[in-house]
């Protein structure tokens, strides 16, 4: 009974405009390119990761949610393009976003950059209604069939950073507060919601081999409180990395991390959740998978020098 009711609650918060609409990860530090559209072809390499989260083990129908991201530069522009696709499965309800993105890169001093971008793409929304428990009786007819609707995304994001040492980011995704019509006689308050994500990081060097990374992200959608992911990784020698963090009022995180030949990257965090869920849930896995291409790899997989 109590699994019952997570659901509908579940079901609830992922279509009123009163929470949190976008996916949620622990790992946001290793794909930026998923929380800001400024972030395309800030590299001289073609960057490809995909993230999935497993949310609340243990509890039937809780979060599962699936990312794919890709962006390169456009040689000697000074712009880079995007894209961001990803699944998020909360009990009945699907939201599947596909958005391109666009970026234009202005060299400041000193490595440093300061990055503009755009993001527009479509968003479905769909809910299953074979899978619906209904309080009260006269809505029969949603339970037969699975509903879906389209609605437009657009976003806007600037990013300032230097290589390999800092970067600070401002996003505003769902800048258009388009309305979803899952239904007929659907209320006003069915729609999108504005989103702002601020993060940044800076990593301080610790002897030869080993760095620092403090870094964070506050995530806000009005009318929703606020919400804040501080952490940190001690990364060694640029290939290996362990690090925490905390979710305000959600979870403790644990993350581990490997870099392969500077091409290969795969990461992996648990969440300890601190809320009452945590009666009914083992916890949160996530797993990132990274991928880069240039030129001075591909003269390594040919076994040329580089």
């Amino acid at each position: 009974m109590m699994k019952r009711y997570y659901i509908l609650l579940f079901s609830l918060l992922a279509f009123c405009g009163i929470s949190q609409q976008l996916p949620q990860y622990t790992q946001y530090m290793l794909n930026e390119m998923a929380i800001n559209p400024a972030v395309a072809g800030k590299d001289e390499f073609a960057d490809v990761r995909s993230n999935s989260r497993y949310q609340w083990i243990g509890i039937t129908d809780a979060p599962r949610t699936y990312m794919l991201t890709l962006h390169g530069p456009i040689k000697d522009k000074n712009m880079g393009i995007g894209m961001n696709l990803y699944t998020d499965i909360v009990g009945p309800t699907r939201r599947t976003g596909l958005n391109f993105s666009y970026a234009y890169h202005m060299k400041l001093k000193d490595d440093m950059f300061l990055s503009m971008g755009l993001s527009a793409g479509v968003l479905q929304w769909g809910i299953d209604g074979s899978k619906l428990y209904l309080r009260d009786s006269g809505d029969e007819n949603l339970l037969s069939t699975y509903q879906t609707t389209y609605v437009p995304d657009f976003g806007a994001g600037i990013y300032f950073h230097k290589k390999d040492r800092f970067y600070v980011g401002l996003s505003v995704p769902q800048l258009y507060q388009a309305p979803i019509k899952l239904y007929e006689g659907a209320g006003k308050n069915s729609k999108i919601i504005n989103h702002f994500n601020f993060n940044a990081a800076y990593k301080f060097d610790l002897g030869d081999d080993f760095k620092i990374e403090p870094s964070f992200l506050v995530k806000y959608a009005i009318p929703a409180p606020p919400k804040l992911d501080i952490g940190a990784r001690v990364i060694y020698q640029e290939q290996i990395w362990l690090g925490g963090a905390y979710r305000h009022n959600d979870a403790f995180t644990a993350l581990i991390g490997y870099f392969y030949k500077n091409y290969l990257m795969i990461g992996y965090s648990y969440d300890f959740t601190t809320t009452n869920i945590k009666k009914y849930s083992s916890g949160t896995h996530e797993i990132m998978l990274g991928i880069r291409f240039s030129k001075k790899q591909a003269s390594t997989w040919e076994g040329k020098e580089k």
